[in-house]
């Protein structure tokens, strides 16, 4: 199977279930990946998030192929953190304390 096909058979349902055996290093079967597996499977998930990835998530290869990096604050952002104002911290003078 050459890259297109292995890109057009692709469908998002499979690229997570093999999104997720490289993360657990199982199939959902149970079985357990052998290296092998992992790297090709590791490399499938790659090229597909490379052709597909318009939401890129820290640390993944966004669409265009470039490796995506995303920012403490925009991962708290992401997932709903609010940070806290800054008039929550307490603050002493050096001789109040």
């Amino acid at each position: 199977m050459d890259l297109q096909q292995l890109l057009n058979a692709m469908t998002p349902e499979v690229y997570l279930r093999i999104t997720t055996a490289v993360e657990i290093g199982k199939w959902p079967d149970g079985t357990l990946l052998t290296q092998e597996q992992r790297d090709s499977a590791m490399q499938a998930v790659m090229i597909y998030q490379s052709r597909h990835n318009t939401d890129a998530e820290h640390m993944s290869v966004e669409a265009g192929g470039e490796i995506k990096f995303k920012s403490k604050a925009e991962l708290k952002r992401d997932f709903g953190i609010e940070e806290p104002e800054r008039d929550d911290i307490a603050r002493f003078d050096h001789n109040q304390i």
